[in-house]
């Protein structure tokens, strides 16, 4: 029960900013006894009809009392939230606990009233929905697990906004009223519904920016050159088809046009909407802009001006300043310091960015954080797309400069369903909420292929999100576990994204190599097998080799069964009767669009213009209209709906449209991008069939949760004794070897003799434990005399038996030793990972990830991703190990921690996996508070 003090503080944390279901947004915080005259103000806008919905009577004006009684709450049995914009309300929530007679409660209950009211001008905009998911988060968090809601049978929508939510509920009708009544604990549905919510609102909010009808760039000057003229004039050579206006208040006031742009001093002087302000004005000229824009209604921002986080402290609190104003006003901001934003659609044009040429048309979505690397990535696009426009061409590009609005996760949702838009390349200088983006960067590569560059750097400055405390590696491996193609350079990003373009996914690792150059044949045939490729040996069509010669060789290599991806390899040819460049492009051409199944690619060397016909040759070919490979069979799929689209497996491409087959300049370059290719179509494959998180009957779930909440009274936070953690983990079915203590040798003798021989005799401290080999492990010890002449060796070399902290453990069976472990990172969530004991994998970091919960196919994959698998298997003749006991160890350790949020860190070490069985020897568990789940929570943006 909370105290009068706590039920009279301000509770801030509430406080959030949320994008509606049209793009805006809104700020969601409590209402507090200095609103009085906001609320009057709210409530005179509302109709009359609306009033009579929310009071089931006449209400035309709020008395004196009514005022009071709905501003002055104890924040804890009396909630109440506003939904502001340009700082008034627009919808109000409000719940009053109640008791078990039905009235207002004087002791707590878990049960409350809840009732809403959204100005008629809003209403539409999903405000009653996104405040529901908040006032609900605040419910749970004071103890009430149940809302009740009365609703005359008229009012639809607000019916609509309960029943729709997800929850569990019951609905009965009495007295002309409809009661709804429904549990507050987030379900599966609940879930799903947020989520759908959450994607189709930050999407809208994105393609509001993408696709304006008017743009206006502040800061515009009347002489060339300059960020403001310079991004003016992008915008005017691009063709942009919407409307266009020059505003700088340096502008004389006779001053009507720029160029043929219409020209103002300010942006409110603009006589009709504004969706779009592009602002590169000094940064403390920026807060005057904003303001004139969030008055004339503008829906976005793209700040070019520099002068933010990047700066230091001073900059990065103008740079929180700037979100506060921009939010309060409901606009949503690209940067600061951002190099700007591009949509290529013949329906839009728009180039609002210091790009001074405009990229190709074409169906790749490109991020970057940084400005230098999104003008690398253009570059590049354009160069090897040789002139051809909808092959390698971009679609939308967004630099996001500090990002501190608008983040990769934004422009993702927006991408998922996207029509004009079959693969996504992003270069992430970090991921600043690996949670989300793991779970948008899943959902969106089930529908399209996404390539990641990740940078090693830190979070952009101003952008506060809870940072990720794995390591690196640990990241890379849960993003690949999400089907994210992850690479490790610009140049590698643009490889894989060139071949996912416009080519069919591989059904296996198969490669068929052939060419005119044995030794780049062989080049390319070893570059495979490095990269787990499985490849033919090259076919050397010799030097003589005629454009007929390749076709005919690419047709049967095609046509064979056992190949399921060809690597061309060509250097040009001298004398009489070679194939020019356009001659063989065409002849591959040929040859791959008669069977459009298997991907082509070539590897050449850059002496002459092969990689340039062969662009000329997709542009020039009879095609029945153009496609958009999404990844598996290169067609059109069709917009996905609210819910994620379920995943199908790899099958036939069409062959409507032209085929650009990418070349190389170099061998590794081509089997690098073909590798995670294969990748990414085994990940389609395997996300077709998930796999289930399995039940276990002997699994004591709430004896468990009991013993947690009986550990953690004690304390925020501690390691668990040796018999507690036995005790949990046994509740698990996870029973742990027993290691009795042995501070004699007296001592050790008495336990080996209540064991049973052998034993071993182990060195538990700190620094010893698990080092066999130091020589703190000593095994087989059959009986005393060994026993204790171990104990004198062990103590003779570490020390006392205090400094040695000595147990005695009966044998386990012989077999591979290996750990498993699971920790609760605050931005990821819960990670299992698992890798064989000992310094050698420790050294090479072989350990493999997965995030919980695991499922069956997770585990399986797990225990065989690591590289030193194959001792698990029978490697050069040894006895294979019981694999599916250890799956099912992983299986349970993964139910303990998704079960219970509080286990935040569990150790298994070691764990001996035998020809049949396992035996965990040694084990350690953290028990602390969970950290906040910002995926269970409320919709919300990133705080500034």
């Amino acid at each position: 029960m909370q105290s009068a003090s706590d039920r009279q503080e301000y509770p801030a944390h509430w406080e959030a900013d949320v994008v509606l279901r049209d793009g805006g947004t809104a700020r969601v915080r409590p209402i507090t006894a200095e609103d009085a005259d906001r609320l009057v103000s709210f409530y005179e806008q509302v109709s009359d009809e609306s009033k009579y919905y929310r009071f089931f009577a006449p209400y035309p004006r709020l008395s004196a009392k009514d005022v009071h009684r709905f501003t002055h709450h104890d924040f804890v049995d009396r909630v109440g939230l506003a939904a502001t914009v340009g700082g008034e309300f627009i919808a109000t929530v409000r719940y009053d606990r109640i008791g078990a007679d039905g009235m207002p409660a004087s002791a707590p209950a878990d049960e409350a009233e809840v009732a809403f009211l959204v100005q008629d001008a809003h209403q539409g905009r999903g405000v009653a929905s996104a405040l529901l998911e908040h006032v609900a988060a605040v419910a749970r968090e004071r103890g009430i697990r149940r809302f009740a809601a009365e609703v005359l049978p008229a009012n639809t929508k607000m019916i609509k906004v309960f029943t729709d939510a997800g929850y569990t509920q019951k609905r009965s009708f009495e007295d002309g009223v409809v009661r709804l009544e429904f549990d507050l604990e987030p379900t599966e549905r609940s879930l799903a519904v947020q989520y759908a919510r959450e994607q189709r609102a930050e999407a809208r909010s994105v393609q509001r920016l993408l696709m304006p009808g008017a743009v206006a760039v502040v800061g515009a000057g009347r002489t060339p050159g300059g960020v403001g003229r310079s991004i003016l004039d992008n915008l005017r050579e691009a063709g942009y088809t919407g409307r266009l206006y020059a505003v700088n208040r340096a502008f004389p006031e006779d001053l009507a046009e720029l160029d043929g742009v219409p020209a103002h001093r300010s942006v409110r002087d603009i006589d009709g909407p504004v969706d779009l302000a592009v602002v590169a004005v000094p940064a403390d000229h920026v807060p005057h802009a904003v303001a004139e824009c969030g008055e004339h209604g503008v829906q976005g921002l793209v700040v070019i001006s520099a002068g933010y986080a990047e700066s230091g402290p001073e900059g990065r609190e103008r740079q929180r300043e700037l979100v506060r104003q921009a939010r309060a006003h409901g606009m949503r901001i690209i940067g600061p310091n951002a190099f700007g934003l591009i949509n290529t659609s013949a329906d839009v044009r728009l180039n609002a960015s210091l790009a001074p040429e405009m990229p190709r048309p074409g169906r790749i979505g490109l991020f970057a954080q940084s400005g230098a690397i999104g003008i690398a990535l253009l570059s590049r696009l354009h160069r090897r797309g040789g002139g051809v426009t909808g092959v390698t061409g971009v679609s939308t590009f967004v630099s996001s400069g500090n990002r501190a609005d608008v983040s990769g996760n934004d422009v993702l949702q927006y991408w998922y369903d996207d029509p004009d838009t079959d693969v996504v390349l992003m270069y992430l200088e970090s991921i600043g909420n690996p949670r989300k983006f793991t779970r948008l960067a899943r959902r969106t590569a089930a529908a399209k292929p996404l390539v990641v560059v990740q940078g090693a750097g830190s979070a952009p400055q101003g952008h506060a999100v809870r940072a990720t405390r794995l390591p690196h590696a640990t990241v890379s491996a849960l993003l690949r576990q999400a089907g994210v193609l992850r690479v490790d350079t610009i140049t590698e990003l643009v490889d894989t994204g060139l071949l996912l373009a416009r080519q069919p996914l591989p059904s296996g690792p198969h490669v068929a190599i052939l060419g005119n150059s044995e030794s780049l044949g062989l080049l390319t045939y070893d570059q495979c097998l490095a990269s787990g490729l499985r490849p033919h040996r090259p076919l050397d069509l010799t030097t003589a080799a005629s454009a007929e010669d390749f076709r005919a060789a690419l047709a049967r290599a095609l046509a064979d069964d056992t190949c399921d991806a060809v690597v061309v390899t060509a250097i040009p040819a001298i004398g009489e009767g070679s194939p020019d460049d356009a001659e063989l492009a065409e002849a591959l051409r040929s040859a791959a669009e008669a069977v459009p199944g298997k991907p082509v690619l070539v590897v050449h060397v850059e002496l002459g213009g092969l990689a340039e016909a062969l662009s000329a040759a997709a542009s020039t070919a009879p095609q029945a209209g153009d496609r958009a490979p999404d990844g598996a069979d290169g067609s059109r799929r069709p917009r996905p709906s609210e819910q994620p689209p379920a995943v199908t497996p790899p099958d036939a491409p069409s062959s409507a449209a032209p085929r650009l087959i990418p070349a190389y300049p170099a061998a590794e370059r081509a089997v690098r991008a073909l590798a995670e290719a294969v990748q990414y179509a085994q990940w389609r494959r395997e996300a077709a069939e998930p796999g289930r998180v399995p039940e276990y009957d002997d699994i004591d779930e709430k004896g468990a949760a009991r013993l947690i909440d009986g550990l953690l009274t004690r304390g925020q936070g501690l390691t668990l004794s040796t018999e507690a953690t036995s005790e949990l983990l046994g509740r698990y079915g996870i029973p742990v070897r027993v290691a009795l203590q042995a501070p004699t040798p007296d001592a050790a003798a008495e336990a080996a003799r209540a064991l049973g021989y052998p034993v071993a005799l182990k060195a538990t401290a700190p620094h010893l434990r698990h080092r066999a080999d130091l020589g703190g492990v000593r095994l087989d010890l059959a009986d005393e005399e060994q026993l204790r002449r171990a104990y004198a060796e062990l103590t003779g070399l570490f020390g006392k038996p205090d400094e040695v902290r000595p147990v005695v453990q009966g044998m386990a069976p012989r077999g591979v030793d290996t750990v498993v472990r699971a920790v609760i990172d605050p931005a990821a969530g819960a990670v299992l990972s698992f890798g064989l004991a000992g310094a050698a994998s420790q050294l090479l970091g072989d350990t493999a990830h997965r995030l919980v919960p695991v499922t069956d196919r997770d585990a399986g994959s797990l225990v065989r991703s690591i590289r030193t698998a194959p001792l698990l298997f029978g490697w050069r003749g040894s006895t294979p190990v019981d694999t599916p006991a250890l799956e099912e160890l992983l299986l349970r350790v993964s139910r303990l921690v998704d079960d219970h949020p509080e286990v935040v860190a569990v150790t298994l070490e070691p764990v001996v996996v035998a020809r049949r069985g396992l035996t965990v020897l040694g084990a350690s568990v953290r028990l602390a508070p969970p950290p906040a789940r910002d995926d269970l929570g409320p919709r919300t943006l990133p705080a500034y």
